[in-house]
């Protein structure tokens, strides 16, 4: 061989040998929450590896009905349908969906009626059907209750009040509730928003807690049915090695959608503001492959909007402008213009102001055009953001009318935080 050859051949050695080391270290970093130690513990676990491993005996014995979604799964996304119906130990008896569905096949406020399950032959139990709180006919032959949700860390996504309701059944019939927790993919620090007025309680906002709680289910749990009244036999099945300023992908957990129209993390992260766009007869994006990332309508001029917004500089978050075809809800088929948000500091984006500026920059530019309907407060959980952005009311104004209510509750919500 020549020696020129061989030093190429060397050198490519070198460079796998050190391509490989260096992967596998970043992989460790990335993902070292779910590596095990030198004794072969997992460093980070989620409710449902904790349950099979230590606290199985809160089944055994029991028939059991379990809530839960695509999202229900272990860190090597076995479903945790599959994991207790396949354990002889466990008597799983029912299964229960939220909105979206067990399988997630569900779009958004589409009802879903009752039906066997080919993969268990389990009856499946819709909560976003007919009811939304569990029967005392479909919890006839259930001993225990289990959920298991990935939730995204915004007050008017509709898997905590599914869980809140099924409490309250699970109290009335007399049967304990148990929830897997998982992490909030937006991480458990920061708290943003207003706190929501009871008077504008509904299934996307039940009770008084800002848009951005900063909680986990588990600890969501805890706060309701001692907050609200609920009163459950609750056991909350902690995770293990979480961290309260951890982002998702931080616990090396991949991301499974919770919905059809929250298909990545970054959608998360836009979501408790951009999804205000909802109450207004602007597109949130619904019907493209970047819901809550792209906002617009046909009326809109994308290079004023993109201009006005840019110029707030708002901290972490840039826009683009954009145009694009839903192919479903509002505005479909209908050539729309606007922009698309990019995030580009998850640690200094703040997602309720950013929405509430997209928003009254829209009305602000086109206030014959743009129409905030009753829907928006009850996303926003009261009655005065709507009119304070018809009437000229800032942001800044806003954010110091709710700061106090949202201080209030952050001390209420340090007697629940697990973690």
């Amino acid at each position: 061989m020549k020696k020129w050859l061989m030093v190429v051949v060397t050198a490519v050695l070198i460079m796998t040998t050190f391509t490989a080391a260096f992967a596998d270290n970043t992989y460790t970093n990335g993902n070292k929450n779910s590596k095990a130690d030198d004794k072969g513990n997992q460093k980070f676990a989620l409710g449902v590896e904790r349950l099979m491993k230590d606290e199985k005996k809160l089944l055994k014995g029991k028939r059991v009905g379990l809530i839960t979604n695509p999202t229900g799964v272990d860190q090597s996304l076995n479903s945790v349908v599959d994991i207790l119906n396949n354990d002889p130990e466990i008597q799983l008896e029912a299964l229960y969906g939220p909105e979206h569905g067990v399988r997630g096949d569900a779009q958004a406020g589409q009802y879903v009626d009752y039906y066997i399950d080919e993969v268990t032959g389990l009856p499946v139990y819709s909560l976003y059907g007919k009811t939304r709180k569990p029967t005392p006919e479909m919890l006839q032959n259930i001993d225990v209750l289990v959920f298991d949700i990935q939730d995204v860390g915004t007050r008017f996504y509709t898997y905590i009040y599914t869980m809140a309701l099924a409490m309250e059944a699970a109290q009335e019939k007399g049967i304990p509730f148990i929830v897997l927790d998982r992490p909030n993919p937006l991480g458990g620090k920061k708290v943003e928003g207003p706190v929501l007025d009871p008077k504008f309680a509904s299934f996307v906002g039940q009770y008084a807690i800002p848009l951005r709680h900063g909680m986990t289910v588990g600890e969501l749990a805890k706060l309701f049915n001692k907050e609200f009244d609920i009163g459950a036999d609750l056991t909350v099945v902690k995770m293990k090695g979480w961290k309260r300023n951890a982002y998702f992908e931080e616990t090396g957990l991949q991301f499974v959608m919770p919905s059809p129209n929250m298909p990545t993390l970054e959608t998360a992260l836009a979501y408790p503001g951009s999804a205000l766009i909802e109450g207004t007869n602007v597109s949130e994006g619904r019907g493209t492959t970047k819901p809550f990332e792209l906002i617009g309508a046909p009326f809109i001029s994308s290079p004023e909007l993109v201009t006005r917004l840019n110029q707030l500089n708002l901290p972490g978050v840039t826009f683009r402008a954009a145009s694009f075809t839903p192919t479903f809800s509002k505005h479909s088929g209908k050539l729309s213009h606007g922009v698309q948000i990019h995030i580009t500091d998850r640690n200094k984006y703040e997602p309720v102001e950013t929405g509430l500026h997209i928003v009254k920059t829209i009305k602000d530019l086109y206030p014959e055009q743009v129409q905030l309907t009753p829907f928006f407060d009850n996303l926003i959980g009261n009655g005065w953001v709507r009119q304070g952005i018809e009437n000229g009311m800032t942001v800044e104004e806003m954010k110091s009318r709710w700061e106090k209510e949202l201080k209030g509750f952050e001390k209420v919500r340090k007697k629940y935080l697990l973690y």
